[in-house]
């Protein structure tokens, strides 16, 4: 998987904002999409309580990190997968986390098949497909776009 390329595919999908935010869940979140844990220093910090930019970029790398573990606790064959499934499946775990993740059993199936239209069609039948659909749809094409 190409993580210069992940990176700034997130940037895109996720935004940046240097200051605490309720994410679309009303989770307080900041910079690129970091979820604020109990051990963060954010945490419990008012919506607009800034951050600086040396700590989005510390969340962010650790986030991906985090992400690129899950993937592959999720599909042991993570690293055989084609690049571009590679970085949908890391999008997708990052935008929802690897529970939330775990839910998509058809599409995991799909992509165990590696039947590229049924895990598409599997994304497209979910609440998050409803709840971000721009970013969903972009991915649903780059997932179809393997078959």
């Amino acid at each position: 998987m190409d993580i210069d390329r992940l990176r700034k595919q997130l940037e895109i999908d996720e935004g940046c904002k240097h200051e605490v935010y309720l994410d679309h869940l009303g989770l307080p979140t900041h910079g690129i999409g970091h979820l604020i844990i109990e051990s963060d220093p954010e945490y419990g910090q008012p919506v607009g309580t800034p951050v600086s930019d040396e700590r989005v970029k510390e969340c962010f790398e650790l986030d991906l990190e985090s992400v690129q573990l899950d993937c592959k606790r999720l599909y042991d064959d993570f690293d055989e997968l084609p690049d571009e499934a590679q970085e949908i499946i890391a999008n997708m775990i990052f935008n929802m986390g690897l529970s939330r993740m775990r839910g998509f059993r058809g599409m995991k199936a799909g992509v165990d098949a590696r039947d590229w239209n049924k895990a598409a069609d599997e994304m497209v039948d979910s609440r998050w497909y409803r709840q971000v659909t721009n970013r969903a749809e972009r991915l649903v094409q780059r997932m179809r776009s393997l078959a």
